[in-house]
């Protein structure tokens, strides 16, 4: 007797609940590609949970038809952790906004990533406070108008990707909201990674920060303004491929092959796998006059915190009388009470 595997398809970790996000918002492709993620990875919807802290990207647990937790501001990733840890064999995700994971839920956010937490962690940035109406974020560039700075921030902001790899972090990628296509296999990708992944998607927030990523995900610049990294392939971009990232002493350049003598044998070929983390950084802080990399940057297997958990629980356990709480409470002296 065979037992037929179940083919998902996104539909399936669709809620019934209407998707209270304004029109436009960024916030909605994201979902979209979840579930097509979700529906290729092809882990059942009883096998997943959904875990968020605060704000308009953590509505999302409401929208799959997963277990899901709508926890408080800034404690995601600290329930994710639990979550996983007491459940290993869940795929957990976790849904988290530029607030809500690099502000009041910063700390947590860090040792997750330090301690390797097999958790698939979504970054939602939009570089702006949307629920609560307006404020500066921990994203917000230095003197942007905002409505709790009015004359402009006076504060340089978080690069997320510089936080998750100064954390020691083994998995991040970059999206945009308006790539569906790259966005749904960054997903998928982010899944099959064993260990902390961190996926940072920019979206835009059409009430109050409407265009802020406008300048790299425009059609009319995004080739020229993004380069998507793929493992093993040239770090290639421009309209027609004709442009490529080359390392020239200790500082990256972008080139156009055919001039100044570079050829497509100087273009780097992109290693997300390597365990040192200097040039995945470099790519990710590129800026400027830079195109903005996109794509998984890092993608390193290391040792994953519930599984050592684990293994260290049943090496115990093989070596002690004690098994479980209840031998433990019935190891002593005991009585009866009739």
């Amino acid at each position: 007797m065979t037992t037929e595997e179940i083919k998902y398809l996104p539909k399936d970790y669709k809620s019934d609940q209407y998707v209270r996000w304004c029109p436009g918002c960024g916030d909605h492709a994201v979902l979209n590609c979840l579930h097509k993620a979700m529906a290729e990875i092809g882990v059942a919807p009883s096998n997943m949970a959904v875990i968020s802290g605060i704000g308009c990207s953590s509505r999302l647990p409401y929208y799959m038809n997963t277990y899901g937790f709508h926890t408080i501001h800034g404690r995601g990733a600290a329930i994710a952790t639990g979550v996983k840890t007491a459940r290993p064999d869940l795929s957990v995700w976790l849904i988290t906004g530029d607030g809500d994971c690099l502000a009041i839920g910063g700390n947590h956010f860090i040792h997750a990533v330090r301690r390797n937490v097999d958790l698939n962690i979504i970054l939602f940035n939009n570089k702006i406070y949307g629920l609560t109406k307006g404020q500066y974020s921990p994203t917000t560039d230095r003197g942007f108008v905002t409505k709790s700075s009015p004359f402009g921030t006076v504060e340089d902001p978080f690069i997320p990707a510089e936080l998750a790899l100064g954390a020691r972090g083994n998995f991040f990628a970059r999206a945009i909201d308006v790539d569906l296509k790259n966005t749904t296999d960054i997903l998928e990708a982010s899944a099959r990674h064993k260990g902390c992944s961190v996926t940072e998607v920019l979206v835009n927030c059409v009430i109050f920060n409407d265009g802020i990523h406008k300048a790299i995900t425009d059609k009319a610049v995004r080739a020229e303004r993004t380069v998507m990294l793929r493992h093993g392939e040239k770090m290639l971009f421009g309209a027609n491929q004709e442009k490529g990232i080359v390392l020239e002493g200790l500082k990256l350049k972008a080139v156009t092959i055919g001039e100044e003598g570079y050829t497509l044998d100087d273009i780097l070929v992109h290693d997300a796998h390597e365990k040192d983390n200097t040039l995945h950084m470099m790519l990710a802080m590129m800026s400027g006059d830079m195109p903005l990399a996109l794509g998984v940057i890092r993608d390193v297997e290391a040792p994953v915190y519930d599984e050592c958990v684990h293994a260290q629980i049943e090496e115990v356990q093989a070596k002690s009388k004690v098994k479980n709480l209840n031998d433990l409470l019935m190891s002593g002296e005991v009585w009866e009470i009739k």
